[in-house]
């Protein structure tokens, strides 16, 4: 039986990827020190889609109760992560932790500051199929329309509906550090929390972090997704496709210097909101893991929307990433196997070159047409 289980469970945009990249490039050394990570990174998603309903996967293979069982067949500690997870339901979250009972349960939710969030969140759901603009995601979360956003992205919420299921020393709420912090003080905060000891995890392999798309490539994205309707409809084919040979192959090896964010006629309201964040967060009962401090953005500047693109910024873009499809789609031609030639078609080959040979040593006699 596990003695110690810890479900990492978001929110999403809190580096999360950083942080399993770390994890899962050091499986062996963290299992030969006690802990557990079960399966594999695809077991999370697939376990975290079924706990929740979702129809992600098309041939999915992991089932939450198989990798709860996993888990209780581990004598050490386990830990769990995925940031789909914060957004289970309250039914759907006390199943999950029941589930792994009677190991000691910590939930462990990572909060950053929204000025950085909203922006980002907008462009993990285009990298999710999604077509809105950034005006109307912004817009709907500022008219109170879009009640999800609060519910299944920031700390807030996700921590009351999973939090409320543990005794308060087994919540760990981990603030995400401001930007000129150094990499690894996210990895140190989290490692603490679960009692990963500093040295154990090579914090060099932990290469592909979810780099960020500039203003006119996410844009880009966007528009695609709006023509691809309903072709793969199954997160994984999507990601599968789209996101290895659009986004990974060509879109994030641009400059992406065009950036962007919430835009300065919006800057007092996400201020505001923050203080709110940082007051409810500070009630709530909880081990905090950095600084509340860190949820108040100080890196306000005035960058421009997506939405404030001039046709052509999108345009050129666009036609830059048709080049760098060619030169991709070029690349895994030459790593495609050649067809061996059959013992016959060499034989043809060869006689035709020998014929081809024949021919220009034949010169006809002077004056005589061949036509």
């Amino acid at each position: 039986m596990a003695r110690r289980v810890f479900l990492h469970i978001g929110a999403p945009k809190t580096g999360s990827t950083y942080v399993q990249n770390v994890l899962w490039n050091n499986v062996e050394a963290l299992s030969n020190a006690g802990i557990l990570l079960p399966g594999k990174f695809s077991a999370h998603d697939e376990a975290m889609a079924d706990l929740r309903g979702l129809t992600w996967h098309a041939t999915p293979t992991w089932s939450w109760d198989r990798l709860a069982a996993k888990t209780a067949a581990w004598p050490g500690d386990v830990v769990i992560t995925n940031e789909g997870l914060g957004a289970a339901t309250p039914a759907q979250a006390a199943r999950a932790v029941r589930s792994l009972q009677p190991a000691e349960v910590h939930i462990i939710v990572a909060a950053r500051d929204l000025w950085r969030t909203f922006p980002s969140m907008w462009q993990q759901s285009i990298r999710a199929r999604g077509v809105w603009s950034f005006e109307d995601f912004i817009g709907a979360v500022e008219r109170g329309k879009f009640d999800d956003f609060w519910e299944h992205h920031t700390a807030n919420r996700m921590l009351r509906r999973w939090g409320d299921l543990v005794p308060a020393e087994q919540r760990h709420l981990i603030t995400v550090p401001g930007p000129g912090s150094p990499q690894d003080t996210l990895w140190r905060r989290f490692a603490g929390v679960i009692g990963i000891p500093p040295g154990l995890c090579d914090l060099a392999v932990s290469a592909g972090a979810n780099t960020s798309l500039g203003a006119a490539e996410v844009e880009v994205l966007r528009r695609v997704n709006r023509a691809l309707g309903d072709r793969y409809p199954h997160r994984a084919p999507y990601q599968r496709v789209v996101q290895r040979h659009l986004v990974d192959a060509v879109l994030k090896q641009r400059t992406n210097e065009v950036r962007f964010g919430v835009g300065p006629e919006r800057a007092e309201w996400v201020l505001d909101l923050a203080e709110q964040q940082i007051k409810e967060l500070d009630e709530y009962p909880c081990d905090i893991v950095g600084d509340l401090a860190e949820l108040r953005p100080v890196d306000v500047k005035p960058v421009p929307t997506p939405d404030q693109l001039h046709r052509d910024q999108v345009l050129d873009a666009a036609i830059e990433t048709i080049i760098g499809m060619i030169g991709h789609a070029e690349q895994l031609n030459l790593l495609l196997p050649q067809p061996r030639q059959s013992p016959l078609e060499r034989l043809r080959r060869r006689a035709a070159r020998k014929v081809k040979r024949g021919l220009k040593k034949v010169k006809p006699p002077q004056g005589l047409q061949l036509w």
